[in-house]
């Protein structure tokens, strides 16, 4: 059963440009990840302090190793400089 995010980024003042960097470095390498099945970062056009994670994964052994790889590390280990609040959506694929 395929798991499917949404994961909200709010940037804090005057980090939007380290936010960016951060979540743009992921998605290549997220990608490339076995059992990845959608992997993509937005930007809010009318709020340039917003991003959101939209991913997809084959199952939850798909997502855990996505969560263990050495681009995530980075990722967990520098963002909370930049954000002001995260939180994240499990979604349900309808259709």
């Amino acid at each position: 059963m395929t798991i499917t995010k949404r994961v909200t980024f709010i940037a804090k003042e005057g980090c939007e440009d380290k936010m960016k960097e951060l979540l743009t470095a992921m998605v290549a390498p997220s990608k490339a990840e076995d059992g990845c099945l959608f992997y993509d970062i937005f930007q809010l056009k009318d709020n340039r302090k917003k991003f959101m994670a939209a991913e997809t994964w084959r199952d939850e052994k798909a997502l855990d190793g996505h969560k263990t790889s050495a681009h995530y590390k980075i990722y967990k280990s520098s963002y909370e400089q930049y954000c002001d609040d995260k939180y994240s959506d499990d979604l349900e694929v309808l259709g």
